[in-house]
């Protein structure tokens, strides 16, 4: 099955739309949802900072700062069954 992973921080108003928004998807279509708190790992923190929130799909990040169901649906789409 897909992974689709959240990187983000609680408090992070952004964060917060795009978990919507990835629930919005998932409501529709089967995939794994891993959230990471990046304010937990200092290595995290740096490398995606300020850009949160991140989605990546498989382990490549392909989405950051807003996240658009109908941008989320087009990328699941491309990911191999």
């Amino acid at each position: 099955m897909t992974i689709l992973t959240l990187y983000g921080k609680p408090g992070c108003h952004l964060c917060h739309e795009a978990r919507a928004e990835i629930e919005r998807v998932r409501a529709e279509r089967p995939f794994d949802l891993e959230e990471i708190d990046v304010s937990l790992d200092p290595g995290l923190q740096r490398e995606y900072g300020e850009r949160i929130p991140v989605v990546a799909i498989g382990g490549e990040d392909v989405l950051e700062l807003r996240v658009r169901a109908e941008e989320l649906r087009r990328l699941l789409d491309t990911v191999p069954s």
